[in-house]
C-alpha cells in the first residue's frame, strides 16, 4: 500500500470514528442535560467553565461560543483555580468542569471547593463512575468508545465529543433566549462576519450617482459610464425616476451587433428592468442578489428616490464577498 493510500484510509477512519462518537452522544443526552440548560439560563450569575489539559482548551472554546451567543461565561483553568483563581467564582455562578477521566488530581481538589462554595456544579465527563461524575449536581455524559489516536491515548475523539456537547448547550440556550441575528451582530461588530450582520448598503455606497436620460446620445452615455468608474449608469426620466440601467457589458454587446451607432440613443441600449436594492438593506443582501442574478451592479434607491449604484468591488473591498 502506498503512502497516499495509507494517509487517505487513516483520514477516512478518523472521520468515521469521530462521527460515530457524535451520534452516540445523542443517546447519552438525557434529563440531566435539560436540567443543566435550565439551570444555566435561570441563574443570575455567569457560567464558569473549567478543565485541565486538552479539556481546558475545549473549555476556552465553549466559553467563547457562549459569550458570543448571549450567555455570559468565564474560563478558569483547573490548576490555576486551586492557586487563587477561584476568587473569580461569584455566589450566583454555575460552574461547569470538563474532564475525560473525571479523576485528575486537580479536578479532585477543585470539585470539593466548588461544592463548598455552594455553587451548582455541572460535570462534563467521559467516565460516569469517576469522582467528577459522582460529585456533580448535574452530569453531561461525553463517554466515548475509543480515541481515534492509533494508541488510544491522545485526546482526539474525547475532545470532539466535549466540543459538540458544548455546542449543544450553546444552541439550546440561544433557542430558549430567542437569540436572533441582530443580537449576534451586536456581539460581532468586527471582521467579515460582523460586517455581514450589520453593514448596510448606505454605509458603503459611493457618492457618485451616474445618470443619463433615455434620449442621451451614445458618446455622452459612454462618458458618463467611464468617468464614474462604476461600470454602469442609471437611466432617469424627467421625474428623476429610474427607468433603466446601462452597463459596460450592454455597450460591448451593442457594438458587436451594430455597425452604425451615429444616431444611437440610450433608450435603444438600456435594460428597462434593472435589479435594485433599498438603501437601508444589509450589504449581505446585495451580495446575494448579485450572486443569484450573476451581475456586478445594483441600482440603489430610498423609496422612489435614486441614490446611486453599488458595485461588486465595493463589497469586495469591505471583505464581505
Amino acid at each position: 500500500m502506498s503512502n497516499l493510500q495509507t494517509i487517505l484510509e487513516t483520514a477516512r477512519r478518523t472521520f468515521e470514528v469521530q462521527s460515530a462518537a457524535i451520534r452516540t452522544l445523542a443517546d447519552q443526552v438525557g434529563d440531566s442535560f435539560g436540567q443543566a440548560v435550565e439551570k444555566i439560563i435561570s441563574n443570575k450569575g455567569r457560567l464558569v467553565v473549567s478543565g485541565i489539559g486538552k479539556s481546558a482548551i475545549v473549555a476556552q472554546k465553549i466559553v467563547a461560543t457562549l459569550n458570543s451567543t448571549g450567555t455570559p461565561s468565564l474560563y478558569m483553568h483547573a490548576a490555576d483555580a486551586i492557586h487563587g483563581d477561584l476568587g473569580m467564582v461569584a455566589p450566583d455562578d454555575v460552574v461547569l468542569v470538563i474532564s475525560k477521566s473525571g479523576d485528575s488530581p486537580e479536578i479532585k481538589v477543585l470539585v470539593p471547593l466548588v461544592k463548598g462554595f455552594g455553587n451548582t456544579l455541572i460535570g462534563m465527563v467521559g467516565n460516569m463512575q469517576s469522582f467528577l461524575a459522582t460529585q456533580s449536581d448535574l452530569v453531561l455524559n461525553t463517554t466515548i468508545e475509543q480515541e481515534v489516536c492509533p494508541n488510544n491515548l491522545a485526546p482526539t475523539t474525547s475532545t470532539t465529543a466535549q466540543m459538540v456537547m458544548g455546542d449543544a448547550l450553546a444552541v439550546c440556550l440561544m433557542q430558549l433566549k430567542g437569540f436572533r441575528k441582530d443580537d449576534f451582530a451586536r456581539f460581532h461588530p468586527g471582521g467579515a462576519l460582523g460586517k455581514k450582520l450589520y453593514l448596510r448598503v448606505a454605509d458603503i455606497l459611493s457618492t457618485n450617482k451616474p445618470s443619463v436620460k433615455p434620449n442621451t446620445p451614445l458618446p455622452e452615455l459612454i462618458m458618463e459610464i467611464t468617468k464614474n468608474r462604476l461600470g454602469a449608469t442609471a437611466v432617469l426620466n424627467d421625474q428623476q425616476q429610474v427607468v433603466g440601467i446601462v452597463t459596460d457589458g450592454d455597450l460591448r454587446r451593442m457594438l458587436e451587433k451594430k455597425a452604425n451607432t451615429t444616431d444611437l440613443r440610450t433608450e435603444a441600449i438600456m435594460n428597462q428592468t434593472p435589479r435594485t436594492i433599498d438603501l437601508h438593506a444589509l450589504a449581505a443582501e446585495a451580495v446575494e442578489q448579485m450572486r443569484t442574478h450573476n451581475i456586478n451592479q445594483l441600482i440603489v434607491h430610498d423609496a422612489d428616490v435614486y441614490c446611486g449604484i453599488i458595485h461588486i468591488q465595493d463589497l469586495v473591498r469591505e471583505g464581505i464577498l
